[in-house]
């Protein structure tokens, strides 16, 4: 799925293609797109038809779409292979395109393509949130993320040292610090040099901010080549791959030699997925979480 960088990256995307521009008329071409809109696809397309799109906003790994009368915004789903592309007349038809948004400029058009169709579109109402900030009914919860200028650091290590788990479960809870996913998180904590089942009532907030820096330097490393990009399915608005899977330490190296040490890189499972880490730089606790 998704993580921060990689959402970014389509946000900045839509940013620089669909803003101030009219929705002429949207055509719903599969209905699981928009299971999450309840009122069905003939009202979410219904709801666009005429209106702008004024901002393209995230918080974490959740991206939306402002509407022009700033009560409502689209939520994007991304799921495990959504894709929100910048469709030219050149672009052939992709079977996979679940959404079609054209516009009243008749310029490229906006697609919704999604392989699996775990992800989907859905119009919510924006609502506000403390400090003023207006987001999408579904993501008002999440926290903000190491990215976001108002990102409190120590109130979020604060909020991962109250946790009883493992250190990687509370840095993948998007209600304590959103946008790191899996591949970030073994990430960060390679970095770190911390084991991913560390208690995290013994992690100190020294620890607990070495962390979370890690966690927004790769992060942001990641960004500026386009994400993490393991198939064609994570792509930006124009189709491009990112390609930070080059520069990977931890994730996805199991039998490598760890760049520190030359052990190497061993992989557990964790969560249904897998956790990869360096048992030498990273040694498991006594008391590990399991």
């Amino acid at each position: 799925m998704p993580e921060l960088p990689e959402v970014e990256v389509v946000r900045l995307g839509l940013a620089d293609h669909v803003l101030k521009r009219t929705i002429d008329t949207v055509v719903v071409e599969h209905p699981r797109a928009v299971r999450r809109h309840i009122e069905g696809g003939a009202d979410f397309a219904a709801r666009l038809a005429g209106r702008s799109i004024t901002a393209a906003r995230r918080r974490g790994k959740y991206l939306w779409l402002e509407l022009d009368d700033e009560s409502e915004a689209v939520l994007t789903h991304l799921g495990m292979s959504g894709q929100m592309l910048i469709a030219g007349p050149e672009r052939p038809v992709d079977k996979h395109r679940r959404v079609r948004v054209r516009f009243a400029d008749d310029g490229p058009e906006l697609w919704f393509v999604d392989q699996r169709t775990f992800g989907g579109l859905s119009v919510h109402p924006l609502v506000p949130i403390a400090g003023g900030e207006l987001l999408p009914e579904p993501v008002a919860h999440i926290a903000r993320d190491p990215m976001d200028p108002a990102f409190d650091l120590d109130a979020a290590v604060a909020g991962i040292r109250r946790r009883r788990t493992g250190i990687k479960r509370a840095i993948l809870d998007q209600t304590v610090v959103s946008g790191i996913g899996n591949i970030y998180a073994d990430e960060a904590l390679w970095r770190s040099r911390l084991h991913w089942a560390r208690p995290t009532e013994t992690i100190t907030r020294k620890q607990g901010r070495e962390l979370l820096t890690a966690a927004t330097e790769v992060m942001n490393e990641a960004l500026a080549v386009g994400g993490t990009s393991f198939d064609a399915l994570y792509v930006n608005v124009n189709g491009a791959s990112g390609y930070f899977d080059r520069s990977l330490d931890a994730y996805g190296q199991v039998d490598r030699p760890c760049r520190r040490c030359g052990t190497p890189i061993q992989r557990d499972a964790f969560m249904n997925r897998s956790s990869f880490s360096c048992p030498r730089c990273q040694p498991r606790p006594r008391n590990a979480h399991p």
